[in-house]
C-alpha cells in the first residue's frame, strides 16, 4: 500500500500570549516555537503502522518555505520512506483551496493508494484541506477517523459523526482520510533518529514541475482582520450549601432573563 501523507509546520500557541501584529492580519511569531500540527503525526503515525502491517511505502508531503522542510525530517525520522517539499513564490498566501490543488498536483504525479492527512490545523483550524483534495483527486473521503483497518483491498475506517457518534464506513481504494487524533499513540522520535535523516536530500518541487499556473493560485479568500476575543467579566462563585446555590443560579438567570 502506497500511501501518501500531507503534515504542515504550525506554530504551538497552546501556552503561548498570544498577540496581533500591528497589520492586524497575523500573530506575532517571533518568540514561538514550532514544529509538525499535532493532527498530523497522529496521521504520519497511522500510514506507518498500516505500511507496517501490509507493506509499501509511506511518502510525506508538505507546502511551504525552506524552515518548513524541518516536519519533512521529523516524518522521514519516525519512519517515513521518502518526502517532498512542495516550495514556490508561487505558494505564498495561498488559502485552502490553493494548498489542496498544489497537493492534489504532486500527489496525482506518483502512484498512491491512500492519502492521509490530519482532521484541522492548529493554526488556522479550518478543516477544509480533505474534501477538497479529495474532489480535486476526485476519490473518496472520510473524515475525523479514529480508526483504520485494512483487508481485502478495502480500507475500513471508524470516524466520528454529529451528537457524539461514530460511524463505521468501508472504502475502495485510492482515498482521502482525515485522522483525529487519539486514533494511535505517536512513536517516540529519538534524537539519534533525528541526526540520522538530517543529510538525507529532499527533492523540491514548485508551479513548474506540478504543472501549475501562478494565477490558478490566486486565493478565493481574503483575510480581512483578525483579532484576540475580548475578555469579558470574571466568573461569579455562588457560595452556600446545595439549596442556596441553585436558588442564587435561578436568581441570577432571571435576573439576566436567562429564564
Amino acid at each position: 500500500m502506497d500511501i501518501v501523507v500531507c503534515i504542515k509546520r504550525v506554530p504551538d500557541v497552546a501556552e503561548a500570549d498570544v498577540e496581533i501584529e500591528s497589520s492586524g492580519l497575523r500573530i506575532d511569531d517571533s518568540d514561538l516555537s514550532w514544529g509538525m500540527n499535532e493532527w498530523d503525526t497522529f496521521a504520519v503515525e497511522e500510514a506507518l503502522r498500516l505500511k507496517e502491517a501490509h507493506g509499501g511505502s509511506v511518502t510525506a508531503l508538505t507546502v511551504g518555505g525552506e524552515d518548513d522542510e524541518e516536519v519533512l525530517r521529523r516524518a522521514l525520522a519516525m519512519g517515513a520512506d521518502q518526502a517532498l517539499h512542495l516550495q514556490d513564490d508561487a505558494f505564498a498566501g495561498a488559502d485552502p483551496l490553493g494548498v489542496a490543488k498544489i497537493l492534489a498536483a504532486a500527489i496525482g504525479k506518483r502512484p498512491y493508494d491512500l492519502v492521509l492527512t490530519g482532521a484541522v490545523s492548529g493554526d488556522t483550524g479550518s478543516a477544509q484541506l480533505g474534501g477538497m483534495l479529495a474532489a480535486l483527486l476526485d476519490v473518496p473521503q472520510v473524515a475525523l477517523a479514529t480508526r483504520t483497518a485494512f483487508a481485502d483491498g478495502k480500507l475500513e475506517v471508524q470516524h466520528e459523526v454529529e451528537g457524539g457518534l461514530e460511524r463505521v464506513v468501508e472504502l475502495d481504494l485510492p482515498a482521502v482520510v482525515t485522522v483525529q487524533t487519539g486514533i494511535n499513540q505517536p512513536r517516540y522520535v529519538s534524537i539519534r533518529g533525528i541526526r540520522k535523516v538530517a543529510s538525507v536530500e529532499i527533492p523540491v518541487e514548485g508551479a513548474a514541475e506540478l504543472g501549475l499556473a501562478a494565477g490558478a493560485l490566486a486565493a478565493q479568500v481574503t483575510l480581512k482582520e483578525l483579532f484576540l476575543p475580548p475578555t469579558g467579566d470574571g466568573a461569579e462563585i455562588l457560595e452556600g450549601n446545595t439549596d442556596e446555590v441553585v436558588e442564587k443560579l435561578v436568581e441570577r438567570l432571571r435576573e439576566r432573563g436567562g429564564i
